[in-house]
């Protein structure tokens, strides 16, 4: 299925220096560059649940992230803050939930 891509063109999946894996960029990526939906929020049973996607599953924390969300409906999507090199992890600051834990 050529149309079907788990991320977009300029990502990928691989060994993280923070911690396992992490999301990082195949070429140079401009500020506010839209790469997906992060986190998808559903209702089952009557309590709320947050789905990570391929793109939220693999980003990884930082202080002084390169990326960001922003909440639109039941779904969060992410932007990158800043110029992001090639081969440079994409980083969020964890707001939803205690990467700790």
């Amino acid at each position: 299925m050529k149309n079907y891509r788990p991320l977009p063109e300029f990502l990928t999946i691989k060994k993280s220096n923070i911690d396992g894996l992490g999301l990082f960029a195949t070429r140079t990526i401009l500020p506010e560059t839209y790469m997906g939906i992060s986190h998808i929020l559903t209702i089952e049973g009557g309590e709320e649940r947050l789905h990570r996607t391929p793109v939220g599953g693999f980003i990884n924390h930082s202080k002084n992230p390169n990326c960001s969300r922003i909440k639109d409906g039941n779904h969060w999507l992410l932007f990158s803050k800043r110029h992001i090199e090639k081969d440079e992890e994409l980083t969020l600051e964890y707001s939803m939930y205690d990467p700790t834990l």
